[in-house]
């Protein structure tokens, strides 16, 4: 799961010795998973027995709390991304890049994100109406202090989704939410 080898977390180290609180909490925020409690329970119950080496080991564990679950959705994918956004730190990671983002762009240039998680998204979306501000300071501000100016006009109001025909090409797409901008 990690996207950069030399990275000391992996999924195995989170699963086998992260905290009841701390695994509730990253399948419960970055899986935005409902059963999140009853999986860290089962897995911390599990591993008293023995260490969780597989994924097959996991997708047991989460298979006996939330059942085989629907043909288009296996009942362990919300679970495996929170492990896999978590080891990467990936919200962290795009948030960072986003901080200051709109400086990579030439005046003119284009910045277009495509987000698969509603976590993502919602980092991408506010990041992009900052940029799109006129000003920062509160809303009763009398006058602008803040010094921030536009820094780019926004393409898409809303994000743009996959149509069918490309969900039935590429069902994998059938999350995917793109957002563009233009540098002023």
């Amino acid at each position: 799961m990690r996207m950069d080898r030399r990275q000391t977390v992996d999924a195995r180290q989170i699963v086998n010795a992260f905290a009841l609180e701390q695994l509730e909490r990253i399948f419960r925020v970055y899986g935005e998973e409902p059963r999140a409690r009853r999986i860290a329970q089962a897995i911390v119950a599990g591993r008293k027995q023995h260490t969780l080496e597989t994924t097959a080991q996991l997708v047991q564990l989460i298979e006996r709390i939330k059942g085989r679950g629907r043909r288009d959705h296996h009942p362990a994918t919300q679970v495996f991304q929170a492990l896999r956004i978590a080891v990467n730190q990936e919200l962290q990671q795009l948030e960072q890049f986003l901080e200051r983002g709109y400086e990579t762009l030439r005046p003119g240039g284009r910045m277009v994100i495509i987000s698969f998680h509603s976590l993502e998204d919602r980092i991408v979306k506010a990041a992009f109406r900052k940029w799109n501000r006129a000003c920062l300071c509160p809303p009763r501000a009398l006058s602008c202090r803040c010094g921030w100016s536009q820094k780019v006009k926004l393409l898409t109001k809303k994000p743009i989704m996959p149509s069918a025909s490309e969900i039935h090409a590429n069902p994998r797409a059938r999350s995917a939410k793109m957002r563009a901008v233009e540098r002023m």
